[in-house]
C-alpha cells in the first residue's frame, strides 16, 4: 500500500495516476474524495458529517469518523487480500490521522509519502481547478503534515507528477 498525504491541490491525484502507469503491477487508487462523494448529501453539510467552511476550513463530525473508520477498514481489506492500493489522503488531523490508518493496517507494508507543495502554488492550482472552496489549499498546505512521519517526501511545487511518481516507485520493492 502507498499512502499519499498532502493538502488540497498539492498534486496527489496526478501522482497516483502516474504511479499506476509506472508500477509494474496494477494498483487501485482510492482517495478521501471517493469517501466524501459516497456519503449521502445530507452528511456533506451537517455537524455529524463533513462541512466545508467558506474560508476553506474542513470540519468533520462523529458520523463522518464512523464512516471513515469503515472505509479505512475496507481499503485495508483490499490490500490485505492482495490488491495494490494507492490512497490519496488529506490528514486534517496530522499525526492523529496517520495513527487511525496505522491502527487498521496491522502488519501490512505501507509506503508513507508526504506530498508537499508551496502554498502559493497550491492556491493557484485551486483557482485554476475551480472545483474547490477557495482557501482550502492554503489552509491545508502545512497543517496536514504536522507530526506525520514519512518514508519519502516529494514536492510538486517545481516537479511534475511523473517525476514524483518515479521517485516514489523507486521505494517500492
Amino acid at each position: 500500500m502507498i499512502v499519499l498525504n498532502g493538502g488540497s491541490s498539492s498534486g496527489k491525484s496526478g501522482i497516483a495516476r502516474c504511479l499506476q502507469a509506472v508500477l509494474p503491477d496494477p494498483w487501485l487508487t482510492l482517495g478521501v474524495d471517493t469517501l466524501v462523494e459516497a456519503m449521502p448529501a445530507s452528511m456533506r453539510a451537517s455537524d455529524a458529517g463533513i462541512e466545508f467552511a467558506p474560508d476553506g476550513e474542513v470540519v468533520v463530525g462523529s458520523g463522518f469518523r464512523t464512516l471513515e473508520t469503515a472505509w479505512i477498514e475496507g481499503v485495508v481489506t483490499m490490500a490485505r487480500t492482495g490488491a495494490g492500493v494507492i490512497v490519496d489522503e488529506v490528514f486534517l488531523g496530522g499525526a492523529e490521522s496517520q495513527q487511525r490508518w496505522q491502527k487498521a493496517l496491522g502488519g501490512i507494508r505501507v509506503l508513507w509519502v508526504g506530498v508537499r507543495c508551496e502554498s502559493a502554488v497550491a492556491v493557484a492550482r485551486e483557482i485554476a481547478r475551480g472545483d474547490r472552496i477557495p482557501g482550502m489549499a492554503a489552509a491545508q498546505a502545512d497543517l496536514v503534515h504536522q507530526g506525520v512521519t514519512y518514508d519519502v517526501e516529494v514536492d510538486t511545487t517545481r516537479s511534475e507528477s511523473m517525476e514524483c511518481a518515479r521517485i516514489i516507485a523507486a521505494h517500492i520493492g
